[in-house]
């Protein structure tokens, strides 16, 4: 009797299960270089409506890189990008925000000298219904428009499970109140895809079980989410599929126990013994 071996995977080989929901996010080929260095070389990945994916990799790995190229914030030399079937590659970040693409950093990017509720009203101005005479007259919808601003922003807080006065400048709230905030804010954009950078950075246990269940809330209203994050605990409780880069290209997608397991992601985690 004879037994057949499963071979080994290959770099960039997906092992990822099919899926049947439709695609929202669509990376080929995405290429970025600095001063001759290649951040990312030739990424290729998909994301579908509803899913939650963890773009993982050692350090340098090309990983913020390539959340810069899909947001707008880079230029790619090479590649595209295609989101809710349009293709954005060279798009500015404000436009593919208005699309339904929105995204947290690495370092919280508040605005320091704005208030909690003013940080998140401003996640909203492209879906405020009034207009430049309707701001210097304060007009009656104006008014209409800055109640429901304030009150949809407060939701977007009680949401994210923010705890302080939201009145308080962010400067004057921990580090894991300002996440919540910068989460809070790019809800409020009524985003289709959340791009989370490190999400769980700075944070200690507790915070970083309330993390999950935050992204488990987001996703089951209907967002799709796609991480960056380094704790492979929180990664192989949160996600559906890993997606794995080293020195800018993708060795291995899959489940997370896939991922796991595959002797590509092993070696460039730990390295590979010389012979």
């Amino acid at each position: 009797m004879t037994t057949t071996q499963t071979p080994a995977p290959v770099a960039g080989q997906s092992t990822a299960p099919t899926d049947s929901r439709p695609v929202l996010l669509e990376v080929q080929d995405l290429a970025v270089s600095f001063g001759g260095i290649k951040a990312v070389a030739g990424l290729s990945f998909s994301v579908h409506e509803g899913e939650s994916v963890s773009v993982i990799g050692p350090n340098g790995a090309g990983k913020t890189s390539a959340f810069n190229c899909i947001s707008g914030f880079y230029r790619p030399n090479e590649g595209t990008v295609v989101f809710d079937g349009e293709p954005v590659t060279r798009r500015k970040p404000s436009y593919i925000t208005t699309r339904g693409m929105a995204r947290t950093f690495q370092n919280v990017r508040l605005f320091s000298d704005m208030s909690v509720l003013e940080n998140v009203k401003t996640g909203m101005h492209s879906h405020l219904g009034q207009n430049v005479f309707d701001a210097m007259l304060h007009t009656p919808r104006y008014k209409r428009s800055e109640a429901q601003c304030t009150e949809d922003a407060r939701g977007w807080l009680d949401f994210v499970g923010f705890r302080a006065d939201d009145e308080l400048l962010v400067t004057q709230l921990p580090y894991g109140e300002q996440r919540r905030v910068e989460i809070a804010r790019a809800l409020a954009t009524q985003p289709k895809l959340l791009l989370l950078d490190e999400p769980g950075a700075g944070l200690n246990h507790n915070e970083k079980n309330e993390l999950m269940g935050l992204i488990r809330r987001i996703r089951d209203i209907g967002v799709s989410i796609v991480l960056i994050e380094h704790d492979m605990g929180l990664v192989m409780e949160i996600s559906e599929r890993v997606v794995v880069l080293n020195y800018g290209k993708e060795i291995a997608d899959g489940t997370p126990e896939q991922v796991k397991n595959n002797p590509l992601v092993i070696a460039a985690y730990l390295g590979e013994e010389e012979e």
